[in-house]
């Protein structure tokens, strides 16, 4: 069961509220910037820091890799900050 666009359009980080990285296929949201997996489970995502994944490098790389490979993109465009 995939996340509903809606809801992925508005997804951010909890942490860093940055965007994040949906791979469908493992059930998850990544955030690269902090090594950050959230699970989804039932179609419902687990936005909870303190139940979120740390990744290592290993894995890390092979999910940067894989976005790359197939298209995947962050889930917003990050704002930069005006001072």
């Amino acid at each position: 069961m995939g996340l509903d666009p809606l809801l992925l359009e508005i997804l951010a980080c909890p942490q860093d509220k940055g965007p994040l990285l949906y791979f469908a296929d493992e059930g998850s949201l990544y955030n690269p910037r902090l090594h950050r997996r959230y699970l989804i489970k039932d179609g419902i995502p687990d936005m909870l820091i303190d139940d979120a994944e740390s990744v290592g490098t290993e894995e890390h790389e092979r999910l940067v890799d894989k976005a790359g490979a197939e298209g995947i993109k962050p889930n917003f465009e990050a704002k930069s900050e005006e001072r």
